[in-house]
């Protein structure tokens, strides 16, 4: 790790024999033991001078063990730290005592060589231990020896122990950091007082968050930084927007007294969960956008949302990840016992999510909700997810400004360095309850009963500095009166405001877009192309390099797509291509992930093409001539909350890309189902934050078991109101590609869920032409034309797969009374179109709605609450508590009696 570090575990014998042999000839042995030797020699030789010892005699027995204790302190030395502001911390053994590592008192006054290693030239044991407590063992305790790259760990090293981990401040910056702490400790104080027992979330006990995100600011602003992300919980949130985001206080009190909407149709969300988004010009004159990403109560879900914004704003016009940092401020609980943050740090090197590395920061209050922190984790520290990356981790006093604000700067700096994540663990306090109106005594009396009698980081840091003289008491009372008077002023303005509003999050991202209307909702938009440039971009993504040697199968799959565009007989596969390549073409870059995007589950995409023994890559959608914006197309890790997430996030900051994230089967959305009821579904009532994310969900019974049938329609189905999102499943290729361009082709952007097929893929009759790819539009809903309206005695509505078998079923009893009508999209719900099917069948005895999914399951509910007019019969399989049977006879039984129940209401079968 360091120039020195196979010496903790070296054997003195074997150590020696390599020093005798130095002395022999200097050049014979590795350079790094070279260069030990050398300052050992320099060593030795001064103190036989003092002492008169004969020559080569030096102990090397102890200067090892030593060199142990030195390593010790590094590795070890967090767990002897007084980070601690509220409590004793645990006992930990063995202890860094000299006698644990064969080292007497009688030694602490002798001279070592080994104090080089940190730095010490004739060093007595005492002195290297006194060093070694002040750098690792007094307000920050650091964990970063498991680091496997020895310039990381030498960058750590030399910046720590060069400055025995202080910082070194001015009396004007120490008087900046007050200014930020008297900013976050009054501004909480006249919350309680104003607003008695409303719920805030305060940060007291943990104000020193604020004065390190200002330090981190003005760092990284003074390093490039240009813009920072940032997600939190609601703990210290309001403090966060009024004291960093510079959101006025004045908005912030309208807030608190619960004054109705300018929108009336919007619902919006408790104060303690909003975005903001704003420009501030650091001390230093340079210019930051900061963002901070609205969250829900979910603790832990904001973080891959973050990452994904930041991600976008490299990949859309920063270039270079060093001008963003995310900043992602978890709960001490929540940090541990949250899944999706490991599956976040997971992807923090991965290609398809890497952003250069995030600041982690703790507020460790050392309780959850009511929950002692013995009872939150089986591991040491909240932080310990942080080692699956081998990022460093740093635990700080929160009672100790300028120890915050140093540790934060130097991970600052780390990040910048190396593009990896860094943990800071904020060890606070929780003033009050969970909330300010909850009895914290209840399950804490004893660490409450302390937390009482504690002053808070102000009066701490006051106090200090007045011993150091650098300010008077006086000062620092006009300092908090005048703040707390422009506080009044503004809650006095506050009152005045009739009707709150929201600030857009995002804004300037989003200009050019607008809100949509019910009108808008219901109207298709032109999604059409121009067939003769469509003919040339498919033969451009279709046609691969002669000079590459691709897999035999490859080429005959493309092979295959050429022979499409001159037939002009497009399949599932191709016309999402063309759907993608189109709108490259028009100007609007395409991202994808998911698990086996690139080649697809079933093998019907293939948009990367591996050449044959090799890795190189070959992705078609990005050699078509004339087109700048590229077609990102990742495999993801094995995660759907996280990856959702993070797609979410990136979509989010991304209104003119299509960004899509497809599950390996549609069940699995499942694994993500808070980011849908959190974000996807709800984000523009609670927020007004538009997204226009696409979910690939493949559906459908194939009999392959309860797990790989059903994506969950219902469960999306219910989560539709006010226009928040758009279902489909879609039968025709040309309907898919007109549903995937209409995500971009509108004013306003809203989240498609998509059904998507499996059989289907490569149904002969599932093909559309070339010019209902290139002059139609989207159909919500499609008709059937193969039968004579006056003839139909029976209307069937279903959707999906299922209308290919219910046509094959008809052709072969000649039942041509009965319509197949298609639902392509289910919401917002067609009712014009579905009203105009029922008026064209007006004679029609009977009105089904046929579904492969058990009753109380897929589309059925949402059917019967939107035929309101209309007496409407299910056929379907029966109740059930799994989607489909695992045995694949028992599905073709029910399979069959689905079809065969439509046709039971036909009058004319063969």
């Amino acid at each position: 790790m360091d120039k020195f570090s196979y010496l903790s575990n070296a054997d003195v014998t074997a150590i020696d024999t390599v020093y005798q042999q130095y002395l022999k000839d200097p050049k014979s042995v590795d350079e790094g033991w070279s260069k030990f030797f050398d300052g050992f020699e320099f060593a030795r030789k001064n103190y036989e001078q003092e002492v008169s010892a004969p020559s080569g005699s030096l102990n090397f027995d102890k200067e090892f063990k030593v060199i142990n204790l030195i390593n010790a302190y590094r590795s070890r030395g967090h767990l002897f730290t007084k980070t601690n502001p509220v409590r004793e911390r645990r006992k930990y053994t063995p202890t860094l005592d000299v006698e644990n590592f064969g080292l007497t008192q009688e030694d602490l006054s002798k001279v070592f060589q080994a104090g080089t290693e940190i730095g010490l030239k004739d060093a007595t044991l005492q002195q290297v231990i006194d060093f070694l407590k002040e750098t690792y063992c007094h307000s920050i305790g650091v964990e970063y020896m498991y680091i496997r790259k020895p310039d990381k760990v030498d960058w750590l090293k030399n910046k720590m122990e060069g400055s025995k981990n202080k910082g070194t401040f001015t009396n004007e910056e120490k008087k900046h950091i007050l200014h930020k702490l008297n900013q976050a400790v009054v501004f909480e104080q006249f919350l309680h007082k104003k607003f008695v027992g409303q719920k805030r979330f305060s940060l007291e006990g943990g104000e020193s968050l604020i004065p390190a995100l200002d330090a981190a600011i003005e760092l990284g602003a003074k390093e490039g930084v240009e813009e920072f992300v940032v997600g939190m919980a609601h703990r210290g949130r309001l403090n966060v927007l009024a004291n960093i985001f510079n959101k006025t206080y004045k908005d912030i009190f309208s807030e608190f007294e619960g004054k109705e909407y300018e929108d009336n149709l919007f619902d919006g969300d408790v104060k303690y969960h909003l975005g903001y988004s704003c420009d501030i010009k650091t001390d230093s004159g340079k210019d930051v956008k900061l963002t901070l990403s609205p969250n829900p109560s979910h603790l832990e879900a904001v973080g891959p949302v973050v990452a994904g914004i930041a991600r976008s704003k490299v990949d859309q016009y920063l270039h270079d990840d060093q001008k963003i940092v995310p900043i992602i401020i978890h709960g001490d609980a929540s940090i541990a016992g949250q899944g999706v943050v490991y599956e976040l740090i997971q992807m923090a090197s991965l290609d398809a999510y890497k952003t250069g590395g995030a600041i982690h920061i703790v507020i460790n209050n050392q309780i959850g909700f009511t929950t002692n922190y013995l009872d939150a984790r089986s591991s040491t520290y909240c932080t310990d997810v942080g080692k699956v990356t081998l990022s460093p981790i740093f635990h700080v006093n929160g009672d100790d400004p300028e120890a915050v604000v140093y540790t934060i700067k130097l991970a600052l700096e780390f990040r910048q360095k190396y593009k990896k994540d860094v943990f800071v663990d904020l060890l606070c306090y929780r003033k009050y309850g969970h909330n300010e109106g909850d009895e914290p005594r209840f399950t804490q009396p004893l660490l409450y009963k302390a937390i009482a009698k504690h002053k808070n980081p102000r009066e701490i840091y006051l106090d200090n500095l007045i011993s150091l003289e650098v300010l008077n008491k006086e000062a620092a009372k006009q300092m908090e009166k005048k703040f707390n008077d422009m506080l009044q002023d503004r809650l006095t303005e506050a009152k005045q405001i009739e009707k709150a509003v929201i600030t857009p999050f995002l804004a300037e991202t989003w200009k050019g877009l607008r809100e949509s209307t019910d009108a808008d909702m219901q109207l298709s938009v032109d999604t059409s192309y121009d067939k003769k440039k469509l003919i040339e971009v498919g033969k451009s993504i279709s046609t691969l390099p002669s000079d590459m040697n691709f897999f035999k199968k490859s080429e005959k799959l493309f092979s295959e797509r050429l022979k499409m565009i001159e037939s002009e007989v497009i399949d599932w596969g191709m016309a999402e291509l063309l759907a993608y390549s189109t709108l490259l073409t028009e100007g609007f870059p395409v991202r994808m992930t998911g698990q086996d995007v690139e080649r697809g589950t079933f093998s019907h995409r293939h948009a990367v093409l591996k050449v044959e023994d090799s890795e190189e890559e070959y992705i078609p959608l990005n050699h078509i001539p004339d087109t700048k914006e590229k077609f990102e197309i990742y495999n993801s890790l094995l995660s759907e909350y996280a990856v959702l997430g993070f797609e979410y996030g990136y979509a989010m900051a991304t209104p003119y890309g299509l960004t899509i994230w497809e599950a390996q089967f549609g069940d699995f959305n499942n694994g993500a189902q808070i980011i849908i009821d959190q974000f996807l579904s709800s984000a523009e009532d609670k927020w007004k934050s538009q997204n226009g994310l696409v979910m690939l969900l493949p559906h459908g019974y194939e009999g392959q078991g309860a797990e790989h049938s059903s994506a969950r329609l219902e469960r999306f189905l219910t989560l539709c109101g006010d226009y928040n999102m758009q279902v489909a499943n879609c039968t025709t290729p040309a309907n898919y590609f007109h549903i995937l361009r209409r995500q971009l082709k509108r004013e306003f952007r809203k989240p498609l869920v998509m059904m998507t097929p499996k059989s289907l893929l490569r149904h002969a009759k599932c093909v559309s032409t070339l010019d209902e790819l290139a002059t139609g539009k989207f159909q919500e809903v499609i008709d059937d034309v193969e039968v004579k309206a006056q003839e139909v005695n029976t209307i069937a509505f279903c959707s999906g797969k299922i209308y290919y078998e219910l046509i094959e079923k008809r052709e072969e009893l000649g039942a041509n009374d009965v319509a197949v009508v298609r639902m392509e999209q289910f919401y917002p719900f067609p009712q014009k179109q579905v009203d105009a099917i029922l008026e064209k069948y007006k004679q029609a005895k009977n009105t089904l709605w046929v579904q492969e999914e058990p009753e109380n399951m897929g589309a059925w509910s949402f059917i019967l609450r939107n035929f309101k007019s209309k007496v409407i019969k299910l056929i379907s399989r029966r109740e059930s508590a799994s989607p489909a049977a695992g045995s694949s006879k028992v599905f073709a039984k029910r399979q069959a009696a689905v079809i065969n129940g439509v046709f039971e209401y036909s009058e004319v079968k063969k």
